[in-house]
């Protein structure tokens, strides 16, 4: 009985510490289908996530213009990024240039 009570408290503890560590912000979600990005531009808070989701058969990128990130989003497959500073970034696809985005980070939560 103890060591259920034990682990009933550390299950709760565990729980409390990780809902304030928790990933910061929303996850927003950028879809890759027919070579393009939707929505192609995004507005997000600061502390963001952005989950491209390709659904494309071919590996994707998605690149800052300034070179800040670079992310891999292979075929089928999700790839994220966190964005912590406000500002707008302009982004495309290494593999097809064509393909762009622009992400605008406002301040606040």
């Amino acid at each position: 009985m103890r060591t259920a009570i034990r682990y009933a408290a550390i299950l709760l503890a565990l729980q409390i510490v990780g809902a304030r560590v928790g990933i910061a912000g929303e996850v927003v979600q950028v879809k890759i289908a027919d070579l393009a990005f939707s929505p192609a531009e995004i507005t997000i808070k600061e502390g963001d996530t952005i989950e491209w989701v390709n659904g494309d058969f071919i590996d994707h990128t998605a690149t800052a213009n300034n070179g800040a990130w670079d992310v891999l989003i292979a075929a089928g497959q999700s790839a994220r990024q966190q964005f912590d500073h406000a500002g707008t970034s302009k982004y495309f696809c290494r593999v097809h240039p064509d393909m762009t985005g622009t992400v605008h980070v406002i301040a606040g939560k």
